[in-house]
């Protein structure tokens, strides 16, 4: 079981609190960040850009994908938007990303709000005992 820490707007963090948003998504033009690292099992600490970790939340589902072309963004858009509540702006952005990565959450828990120091522009960290933030010991 790995451990990672997911940065999220916080409109979508507070979608995913609330329970409408259930599956979290990662697009990029390369190979990167949750691309191939995240697993089912996984456990997700979601913190808010420039704000403090959250909440925890459990992995159940993953699906990857490769070389899309906008067409098939479009698809997943349909498909999936029910479940990860991105605007159309959100959708729009993603449209010459190539890699993508669908996560599944369940056992989504708030926990004490957590400052880390972090200061990078990562959106998705595999954390690691050299880079955890703090994290691991409140598992």
């Amino acid at each position: 079981m790995n451990y990672h820490l997911a940065i999220l707007k916080r409109p979508y963090l507070e979608a995913i609190l609330a329970g409408r948003k259930r599956v979290e998504s990662r697009f990029t033009r390369t190979r990167r960040g949750a691309f191939g690292e995240v697993e089912v099992g996984d456990t997700l600490f979601l913190k808010e850009s420039s704000g403090p970790v959250r909440a925890k939340a459990t992995v159940c589902g993953v699906k990857r994908f490769e070389n899309l072309t906008a067409k098939q963004i479009g698809q997943l858009e349909e498909e999936y938007n029910h479940l990860i509540c991105g605007d159309k702006e959100y959708w729009e952005g993603r449209r010459g990303c190539h890699f993508g990565v669908l996560v599944w959450l369940r056992d989504v828990r708030r926990i004490e709000s957590v400052w880390i120091a972090k200061r990078d522009w990562r959106a998705w960290v595999v954390l690691t005992e050299r880079e955890d933030f703090g994290l691991l010991k409140r598992c």
